[in-house]
This record gives C-alpha cells, sequence and structure tokens, in this order.
C-alpha cells in the first residue's frame, strides 16, 4: 500500500493503450489532481473517503486526442448557427436538413454550411445544384462552403450580400454570372479564398452570452469524439485579443473541457510585421497555463505566402515579393524567440519558404524554436531534409480525405501516393503531429483522420496510398497524441498515458485497433476525461456526463440536428435532438413513441441507433 498517495480517481479493468513503449498495455490507471501517479499499480495507493473508482467493463483506452490543426476559437463561436453535412451520407438527407432549417431560422439570419463535407460522402457522389438550394430554401439566405474553391448562396443570400450586375469581382475570386451579367449563387476562389470568407463574414453573428454557449457546445462535441487537446490555427477574420475574449472568459470561469493553444493568424495585409510587434507587447509564446496559452505565431504570416491549395484549379505561383516580407517577419519572430507555424501546401512555395528561413537562421538560429510547416502535400524528400536540418516539424492533416480525387484528377494516381509523404517525413527524423484543420475545409471528426492515415482512403472510397505510406493503427494514434504534443512544447506532459503524464483519455465505443478498418470512422468515446475530470460520459457511463445548457439561440442547427453525422428526427422535440448531440442517443420516452422499443439496452434512459 502506498502510504503517500491518495488518488482522486482509479479506472480498472480496462484495455489502456499507454502509448508508454516502456510499458504499453495496462488494465488500471491511478490519478490524483489531474495527473497519472500510477499505471497498472492501482491496489497500491490508499483510497480515501472520495476516492471514485470506475470500472471500464472491457472497454478500449486511449491517451486523449490532441488536434495539432484545428480552428477551435472560430468555430466556437459560430458552431450554434452552423448546420453540418459532416458525415451525412446522401445529398438528398442533405437538402432535407436544408430545407428544415432553412423554415425554422428567423430573419435576418443565415442557414450556414461551412465546410467539412464532401461531395463524395454521398450516395449520389455529387454536389448539390443552385436549383436544388433555391427550392430548398427559397427566402432565407443560405450559404454552403466547399473546401477552399468555391460557395454556393441562394437568391435570398445574394439580396443580402448586396451581390448584383454591378458587383465586380474582388482580387482573387470571382462572381459567376449569367448570360445578362447576373450572379447565379457561385463564388469562385481563384486563386484564393478570401471571397469565400469575406463573404460569410457579412452574415449575423452571435451575440457574447450565445457565443459562450455555442463554444460550450463545440467543446462538447469534440469531447464527445475524445479529443481533449488542440492548437488553435487562427484564422482570417480572427482578431487578437478582441476574438479571444469568449473563450478567455471560459478560461477564468473554469469551463474550458478542452486543452488550448494558440496561435496569432494576421489579419492586415501588408502591415503583417506590425500585427505581430503589437502582439508581442500584449503576451507571449507558453503564456497562460496547462488549459489555455500562447503557442505563437501563424498559420499566416504573411499574405504573399498564402499557399492555399485549390486542386481543382492549377496551382498558383506566389507574390514575387513575399522572401522580403517573409523575411521581415521572420528575424523578427527568431528574434524574439517566437515559434510559428505557415501554412504550406506545394514543394515549390515550401522551396522558397525555406530559402528565407535558411536566410534568417544564419542570422537568427531557428533551433529550438519548434517552428512547422502545415500541410505540406507535395513536399520533397530534399525540402524534408532542409526542415529537419532547421529543427522544424510538419503538421498533417487529412485535407486528402476530401480533395483526394481532385488532385489524382489534376496530377495521377502516382503523385497522390505520397501526398502527403508522412511515412518519408518519420523515416528522416522529422517531428510530425495530426489534426485535421477543421471546421472550414475537412470536418472535426479525429477518427476520418485516423482512418485516413491507417487505410489511405479518401472519404469516398478511393485508395490513395499503398503500404509505403499507410501507418499501422499505432502509428496513426501516436501522431494525434504524442506526435501533436511537440507542436505546443509540450512532448513529456501529454499525450500517453504514464505516471506525469496529464490523466486526459478517452473511453471508446468500440476496440480502434480491432475493428474492421470501415469501422473506425464511427467510433466516439463513452468517457472523455481531462484533467482526471470527466467533460463527456454516455452509456454505462452515462451517470458521469456533466450538464450542459441547451444550445442557444433556440433555432439553432445543433438544437434539432446535433453534430457530425447527426440523423434527422423531425418528429422529436427539441431535447431529443439536444440528447443526440450530447451522447448519440435517442431518449427512451422519444423512441418509444416512434417504435423504436425494440432497440433499448442497458446504459443511459435513450436508444442507440
Amino acid at each position: 500500500m502506498n502510504s503517500k498517495i491518495v488518488a482522486d480517481l482509479i479506472l480498472h479493468n480496462g484495455r489502456i493503450s499507454t502509448l508508454d513503449p516502456k510499458y504499453p498495455e495496462a488494465t488500471n490507471l491511478a490519478i490524483q489532481d489531474g495527473r497519472i501517479v500510477g499505471v497498472d499499480d492501482a491496489e497500491s495507493y490508499e483510497r480515501g473517503p472520495n476516492t471514485k473508482v470506475i470500472d471500464l467493463k472491457g472497454r478500449r483506452v486511449i491517451p486523449g486526442l490532441n488536434d495539432s490543426h484545428l480552428h477551435l476559437i472560430r468555430g466556437g463561436l459560430n458552431y450554434n448557427l452552423e448546420l453540418r453535412w459532416d458525415g451525412v451520407p446522401s445529398l438528398a438527407d442533405a437538402l432535407r436538413m436544408l430545407r428544415i432549417q432553412a423554415d425554422r431560422t428567423p430573419a435576418p439570419q443565415w442557414v450556414r454550411v461551412v465546410g467539412s463535407w464532401s461531395e463524395f460522402q454521398f450516395a449520389e457522389r455529387r454536389m448539390p445544384t443552385l436549383d436544388e438550394i433555391n427550392a430548398a430554401a427559397p427566402d432565407t439566405p443560405v450559404f454552403i462552403l466547399h473546401l477552399y474553391c468555391r460557395a454556393l448562396l441562394n437568391r435570398a443570400a445574394l439580396r443580402a450580400c448586396g451581390y448584383d450586375k454591378h458587383t465586380p469581382n474582388p482580387p482573387g475570386g470571382e462572381i459567376q454570372r449569367d448570360k445578362h451579367g447576373n450572379p447565379t449563387g457561385l463564388l469562385i476562389a481563384r486563386p484564393n479564398a478570401m471571397i469565400l470568407y469575406s463573404t460569410l463574414a457579412k452574415g449575423p453573428k452571435l451575440p457574447p452570452e450565445y457565443q459562450i454557449n455555442s463554444t460550450r457546445h463545440f467543446m462538447r462535441e469534440l469531447n464527445r469524439l475524445g479529443v481533449t487537446s488542440c492548437i488553435d490555427a487562427g484564422g482570417g477574420f480572427q482578431n487578437y485579443p478582441e476574438d479571444y475574449e469568449i473563450i478567455n472568459q471560459l478560461h477564468e470561469r473554469g469551463e474550458l473541457t478542452l486543452r488550448i493553444a494558440y496561435n496569432l493568424f494576421t489579419q492586415k495585409p501588408k502591415q503583417e510585421k506590425d500585427d505581430f510587434a503589437r502582439w508581442m507587447r500584449m503576451t507571449k509564446p507558453g503564456e497562460g497555463d496547462g488549459f489555455f496559452r500562447c503557442n505563437g505565431a501563424g498559420e499566416m504570416l504573411v499574405f504573399s505566402a498564402a499557399d492555399f491549395e485549390d486542386f481543382l484549379e492549377p496551382r498558383p505561383d506566389l507574390d514575387s515579393g513575399l522572401e522580403g516580407e517573409l523575411r521581415d517577419v521572420v528575424r523578427l519572430l527568431a528574434s524574439n524567440r517566437w515559434p510559428f507555424r505557415l501554412h504550406a501546401t506545394y514543394d515549390e512555395s515550401i522551396t522558397r519558404f525555406l530559402n528565407v528561413f535558411e536566410d534568417v537562421h544564419r542570422e537568427v538560429p531557428l533551433t529550438g524554436l519548434n517552428w512547422f510547416f502545415d500541410h505540406a502535400e507535395t513536399i520533397s524528400d530534399r525540402n524534408i531534409e532542409r526542415v529537419r536540418a532547421l529543427g522544424g516539424g510538419i503538421a498533417v492533416q487529412h485535407r486528402m480525405a476530401f480533395q483526394g480525387e481532385y488532385f489524382v484528377d489534376r496530377y495521377g494516381a502516382e503523385a497522390a501516393r505520397r501526398t502527403p509523404p508522412i511515412r518519408r517525413m518519420l523515416e528522416m527524423g522529422v517531428p510530425v503531429g495530426a489534426g485535421t484543420d477543421a471546421t472550414r475545409v475537412a470536418n472535426y471528426n479525429p477518427f476520418n483522420s485516423l482512418y485516413w492515415l491507417a487505410s489511405g482512403k479518401t472519404l469516398g472510397g478511393l485508395a490513395l496510398y499503398d503500404d509505403a505510406n499507410r501507418m499501422t493503427r499505432e502509428e496513426a494514434l501516436r501522431l494525434y497524441t504524442i506526435g501533436s504534443s511537440w507542436f505546443s512544447g509540450e512532448s513529456g506532459t501529454k499525450g500517453a498515458l504514464t505516471a506525469g503524464h496529464y490523466a486526459d483519455l478517452a473511453v471508446l465505443s468500440a476496440d480502434y485497433f480491432s475493428v474492421p478498418e470501415e469501422e473506425i470512422k464511427s467510433l466516439t468515446s463513452v468517457l472523455t476525461l481531462v484533467d482526471g475530470k470527466p467533460v463527456f460520459a454516455s452509456e454505462e457511463f452515462s451517470e458521469f456526463n456533466p450538464p450542459l445548457p441547451e444550445p442557444m439561440p433556440d433555432w439553432s442547427p445543433v438544437r434539432h440536428f446535433g453534430g457530425y453525422g447527426a440523423p434527422i428526427y423531425d418528429h422529436a422535440p427539441a431535447s431529443a435532438h439536444i440528447h443526440t448531440a450530447a451522447c448519440g442517443h435517442l431518449p427512451k420516452s422519444t423512441a418509444s413513441q416512434s417504435g423504436l422499443s425494440q432497440l433499448w439496452g442497458s446504459g443511459c434512459d435513450c436508444f442507440a441507433f
């Protein structure tokens, strides 16, 4: 008996993947003060009157998932406003959802479907047409974002934005027009996404109290999928400190249910250096605590280096003046020991960026700075070597799971086999972390990303990679846990279930290591702990599920449809949909009325579907 430590929580009778090579598999854990204090020796710790003991009932347990590239702060401010097509199996269902939501959305609000879906996920394997969107929502403005490449607006949204035959095309974008010169409703990013995001920004925002509620619901949705940490990559129209006020309030109130390290994303073309100089007077990397802390600069450093991918279009050549602008900003960051990240898709762009980094490095060393590229889909071996030599890393995301078909059409299957070349990055000793880039391109479900890493397939089922560039399931999980911890400078404190690490973990709905490959995409967590405390629970652990206010406003799509892959229950009351969003089940009373009583099982007071 260990007489010095009284455990706060003991988990036992589990199949625990620790990711600690010295002790990879365990059956129990002991937790105290938010940290793991014992692995497979829980019986040696004293149990006080407040010690909780949870029987895991043989469930698979993994370290909490850590998304190294997530737009959590921006996504949280808007989550309750957005209709999610993530995981919806057919276009018919998606349009049905759109019609229902348009009917219940009051003026002047919009219906927004903001990315995270692919036409290849639909049984019809096609995009919606503008006629279908206008028929589903004749009066309520509708904005539908598809990747970085285009947006679909119905006629009501065109009127709300003031787009007519006299509206000029903005720089880098196209407003498609009919033969009379009138906008059709299709906005095309040529070559960058500014037209898409500036149009979206014209829509009404939620008031602050609703944004707090929205952010809490987004965090709960991520917790439901086993996410316990993320690095926020900033974003367009995400200003510091104004747009960080809501997440900061939640932190001060002790209501964060994920650990967040945030990067600051410049907002002013040609004034980027001024942005970072101003922020350096306000904060610094590492400022904060284990739940909310500054992580550095990026993923936008200068607008001239905005290497956005759109595989429907030819690779654009970046501005000839990017080197001077990027050099000034990187020298400022390195001189002040600010880590940075940079969005980079194409090897041609990465070559130019590395030329700048090497130039700065000769004056101000970058080593030890934990700087990194995001995405790097077509990076060459030579440039991977250069990243390693400068002490950098590469954060990869499952954008190819959404755009692999487009890439193959443009560049061929052979080129796609190493897009991105993750196996080669690991072989060459470069730190690699995994993530999603949610919510506007890929979706936030980490199990879609893990499926892509392990199977090498798109969400539409196209096989991109052979064995040479596929990860084992354990390797994929390591990228999503231990791997991602390097990118926030937290190696050794998170990512593994070992003594001294944060007690952040997920108890899974099925065994990640043994389910058929296609079922990886359907996994969720049934019990998620952050800092040793439950932040989400369902099924046999439902008693531990923390309370959560109902989604606001009352017409919110989240209230009626839930989050990722939520089915449609037109007949169900709002409370049923709230429960669906929270734990993936339909309340027993509603299910009984719906003739679904044969599905009733043990656990929480609801039906599994």
